[in-house]
């Protein structure tokens, strides 16, 4: 679009279906690089990537010409399928429902993608469950507890 100038940062955190640990470091960065791929093929670029065994952060430089929701969509409905389809895991892979989307300014992107980076760190000292309320509260996102993450029915 003429004359549209954006600079838009979102980190974007969600969660392995039922907060298992499923992501294997043994693939883990050949997930990373197929997420990436899926970020730039639809015109947006990926900042920082990190994950634990029952998450994963993405910073991305956002583009407006697509909803962060479908953005998201696609993502975790192409990269589950990946996964499946190379049978990275022992039962199907799924995603929890929903996601966190946090904003920043440019003066923050190195920070934030420091903090990525640096998760294997950061969840020696605290658990994803209180990363996740921490940055909720940070922003001032109410929520629900219930709501946050679906528990195995």
């Amino acid at each position: 679009m003429a004359n549209t100038f954006t600079q838009i940062h979102i980190q974007i955190v969600t969660a392995v279906k039922y907060r298992e640990a499923l992501i294997h470091t043994e693939w883990k960065h050949r997930l990373h690089q197929y997420m990436t791929g899926i970020i730039q093929n639809h015109n947006h670029k990926l900042l920082s990537i990190n994950s634990m065994p029952d998450h994963i952060h993405f910073l991305i430089g956002f583009r407006p010409h697509q909803s962060l929701a479908n953005l998201i969509g696609i993502v975790k409905g192409e990269s589950s399928e990946w996964i499946n389809l190379n049978k990275l895991t022992r039962r199907s892979f799924r995603w929890q429902d929903g996601y966190g989307a946090f904003s920043y300014t440019r003066s923050m992107v190195n920070v934030v993608a420091n903090y990525i980076e640096n998760q294997e760190q950061h969840h020696k000292k605290k658990t994803f469950l209180d990363e996740y309320q921490e940055l909720l509260h940070e922003f001032g996102i109410e929520y629900d507890d219930r709501y946050i993450f679906k528990l195995p029915e």
